[in-house]
């Protein structure tokens, strides 16, 4: 992957990725940064999936139900498009990009903005999940949540799924994850 350098304005950019298993706090840490940005005064666009409608089409949701509008995209070259003349690009649910992401992050970052992801960086599996790795491995800052084990109350880290559907993406909630510590999610 080749990415030309900016050149113009002396304005930094970068990377945040935010990670973490279901129940983690990742959209409303996401939310509680982007919020931020505003009473900053600065001008940001917020993307995510078109597959993700699960809270609704638009708006980025989190758990406890704080929300922000955000714009559903269905490739990650339409950041590059519809983010022109921002500070700051949030990005929710990264894992259900393809890999082309870490290029969109990449050159944005390069042009001087600041580039916010959220996602999970483990499936269902325990495996790493989608672009997340690479989004990592690139940012300047990595921020890793923990939920709550639901079996024994120790830290979680892994979303276990109770359906036994072998799908690597399966849209859901606490009906089909639930957060688990590493012991309970082997045993």
């Amino acid at each position: 992957m080749f990415i030309e350098p900016y050149s113009g304005n002396k304005k930094k950019g970068w990377i945040e990725v935010i990670a973490g298993s279901m129940f983690s706090g990742k959209t409303e840490e996401l939310i509680r940064r982007l919020k931020r940005v505003d009473i900053a005064g600065q001008r940001a666009e917020i993307f995510k999936p078109a597959v993700d409608t699960r809270y609704h089409p638009e708006d980025i949701v989190s758990h406890d139900s704080s929300r922000v509008r955000s714009t559903p995209i269905d490739s990650p070259f339409n950041i590059l498009l519809l983010a022109s003349g921002v500070d700051v690009v949030g990005i929710d649910e990264a894992q259900f990009f393809n890999p082309e992401i870490v290029e969109v992050a990449e050159k944005l970052a390069l042009n001087g903005i600041r580039v916010i992801v959220a996602g999970l960086d483990m499936d269902y599996l325990g495996n790493p999940f989608g672009p997340m790795p690479a989004l990592m491995s690139r940012a300047e800052y990595v921020t890793k949540l923990h939920a709550i084990c639901v079996k024994c109350g120790d830290i979680a880290n892994y979303s276990y799924r109770i359906p036994k559907i072998d799908d690597q993406v399966l849209l859901g909630e606490k009906n089909i994850y639930e957060p688990r510590c590493r012991h309970c999610f082997y045993n």
